[in-house]
């Protein structure tokens, strides 16, 4: 049996990881090169760095930054914010990361999604989804979670995975920054309609969230943040409870 990841997730703005509420009441969690290092050193067993601010200020995510980060860790590092193109993409592989995180910029034109397959592999472009409960449908936002559209969670996930996305990365907005749990209804909805990886993110708490996340919505990996950055659990310490509650993880 594959073992399940544990993914320190670091939102950057300005040069420092934040971490908000829903997206906003942004507040500093510290420098993303020492969180990095930091994780690294606790056994994550990969880590995503998001430029959160790059696609509302209309620029390209900040390579020094990836470098410094990816000079630091040894062990998968996906970036995302602001990537619009092959060149971008291209310009990230190279400065360290291992798989890209692309998002707003493929609702837009879906077609990026089958050209950087094409170009890169599958196995480093993963489709980031921005969800929110809206009435009885589960809506996907773009610009940071600014912007709804009109495009349904469910069916962007399947038609990314078919247009050749090698991973998905599902967040709630529901749930982000809440620590009240993943949404496991949202995430098992996924996960029965998709063959590829799901990396679930929004809501983690607590150690038993992750488990239910794994368990329960059926997710390959899980991505948190707070709990990590403020110091509430290690990775460590999260990951020896998943192996005693029966879950495959790299001690």
């Amino acid at each position: 049996m594959l073992a399940k990841r544990i993914i320190p997730c670091l939102d950057v703005s300005q040069g420092r990881v934040v971490k908000g509420i829903h997206f906003v009441d942004l507040r500093d969690a510290g420098d993303p090169v020492e969180l990095g290092r930091r994780y690294y050193r606790e056994g994550a067993d990969e880590l995503v760095f998001l430029d959160i601010t790059a696609t509302v200020e209309n620029r390209r995510t900040m390579l020094e930054w990836v470098q410094a980060v990816a000079d630091s860790i040894f062990i998968p590092f996906t970036v995302g914010g602001g990537i619009s193109n092959l060149e971008q993409i291209q310009d990230l592989l190279r400065a360290g990361a291992d798989k890209v995180s692309i998002n707003s910029a493929a609702v837009k034109n879906p077609q990026l999604i089958k050209e950087a397959a094409a170009a890169f592999g599958s196995q480093c472009i993963v489709l980031a989804v921005d969800v929110k409960k809206v009435g009885p449908r589960w809506k996907v936002f773009i610009g940071g979670g600014r912007f709804e559209t009109e495009r349904d969670a469910l069916e962007w996930m399947e038609e990314g995975e078919s247009l050749g996305a090698g991973e998905l990365l599902l967040t709630s907005m529901n749930r982000d920054g809440t620590r009240e749990g993943y949404d496991l209804e949202l995430l098992r909805r996924v996960s029965e309609k998709v063959r590829i990886p799901l990396i679930a993110s929004g809501g983690a708490g607590s150690p038993q969230h992750l488990l239910e996340g794994l368990t329960r919505g059926g997710a390959d990996a899980v991505l948190a943040a707070s709990i990590f950055h403020y110091g509430h659990y290690t990775i460590g310490q999260v990951k020896h409870y998943l192996a005693d509650h029966g879950v495959t993880v790299r001690l």
